[in-house]
């Protein structure tokens, strides 16, 4: 089989004229431009020789030396996973001149992810680039907060460990960032790479499993909308994210056995408090490997589940603390009167069908949301009071 490479080679050496082969001839009056171009190509030479300088110095002058961005993939159990996106992020495309780095934050794996992580660095031989962290607390929100705070640069880029970018994803965030102060956080354009076929009316509950599809233009979340992006693909301000988001969330991620979710939303929903701006980003596009696993029935009710479980959380931090007391019964009110649509429009599919049971699932554990943290909250004080160690649930 023949590469791109081959194939482009076999077009030139053919008898064809080049400008009959798709390429342009220089006139002769412009031929000095093209010696103008060798000089700004040995700039951006130099360019990217200073770049891969501030890497090593940067590790002994962290406070004093920026990177331009950073890298961050938070793992647990992702020996198989990790690969194909460290590959990705390895032939990145626009990101020659850039000083930049990836952290890999090991949440307790007992896998081999350290091994992975280590032979891929003996592989590309560039001292600082890819960097292996250890959180020993469970739970995806402490692997991101240790992230940011080691990370070396001001704009960081969390990937999971089976988020594919784009070849010119790094480049495209780093340009949103670049030219657009303001935003605090910004989110990818991302699309599902499934194992196994979806179930019937998948769209419906796709932004549950991080699918985002907003359009071909950047655009800003409108905090009253009440929609925000994922944390795949997502790339914050690493001032915003330690100045705001506090290192002890109250919803930490699906850990063990637990799926209670919401950690991503909650860290931008405290970004976006602070005034900050959430964009979506259509130039960062992610592939979401999604396997057939997260398909089935088991999976998707127990993530929604966890879905509906952290909503009294996220709801509240979206409304002034005054309102709080007055907002909780509307919301409950509103969740019942889902509820009650959604049996009478789907009757037996509200159970039979997957889609349809998911999002009653999130009805229901929506509306117990507010009991469930509230003894949640109760038992944790209890265990802090009487010295006992805390569990995740």
């Amino acid at each position: 089989m023949r590469t791109g490479r081959q194939k482009s080679a076999q077009r030139i050496n053919s008898d064809k004229p080049l400008s009959q082969a798709g390429f342009v001839l220089p006139k002769r009056s412009n031929l000095s431009e093209y010696s103008n171009l060798s000089e700004s190509s040995n700039l951006s030479e130099k360019y990217e020789r200073l770049g891969r300088l501030r890497e090593p110095i940067s590790r002994v002058f962290p406070d004093q030396v920026c990177l331009d961005f950073t890298v961050a993939i938070a793992t647990y159990n992702g020996a198989k996973r990790l690969p194909d996106v460290l590959e990705r992020l390895h032939w990145q495309i626009g990101a020659e001149n850039l000083a930049w780095e990836i952290i890999v934050v090991d949440n307790n794996s007992t896998d081999d992810t350290a091994k992975v992580v280590a032979a891929f660095q003996q592989k590309w031989n560039r001292p600082g680039f890819l960097r292996y962290a250890v959180e020993t607390r469970q739970g995806a929100g402490y692997a991101r907060h240790q992230a940011a705070r080691i990370a070396r640069s001001e704009l960081i880029g969390f990937l999971d460990d089976d988020n594919l970018p784009s070849m010119l994803w790094v480049q495209a965030a780093h340009r949103f960032g670049l030219s657009h102060p303001k935003a605090g956080v910004y989110g990818s354009r991302i699309k599902g790479a499934f194992e196994a076929e979806p179930p019937p009316g998948f769209k419906r509950i796709s932004a549950f499993l991080a699918l985002t599809e907003r359009g071909d233009a950047p655009r800003i979340y409108d905090p009253e909308k009440k929609v925000l992006p994922p944390s795949a693909g997502l790339v914050v301000r690493r001032k915003a994210w330690l100045d705001h988001v506090p290192e002890e969330q109250v919803l930490i991620g699906r850990a063990g056995k637990s799926m209670l979710g919401g950690e991503d939303l909650e860290a931008v929903l405290h970004i976006q408090g602070a005034g900050w701006e959430v964009w979506y980003n259509s130039a960062m596009r992610v592939y979401h490997k999604i396997p057939a696993r997260r398909l089935e029935r088991p999976y998707l009710i127990s993530l929604f589940r966890g879905a509906g479980l952290s909503r009294y959380h996220t709801r509240m931090l979206s409304v002034a603390a005054w309102q709080r007391p007055f907002m909780t019964p509307v919301y409950m009110a509103n969740d019942l009167r889902k509820i009650i649509r959604h049996l009478i429009r789907y009757r037996q599919h509200s159970f039979s069908d997957v889609v349809a049971a998911c999002e009653l699932t999130l009805y229901t554990y929506s509306l117990v949301s507010p009991f469930f943290l509230g003894q949640r909250e109760l038992k944790k004080n209890l265990q802090r009071l009487l010295g006992i160690g805390e569990s995740h649930q």
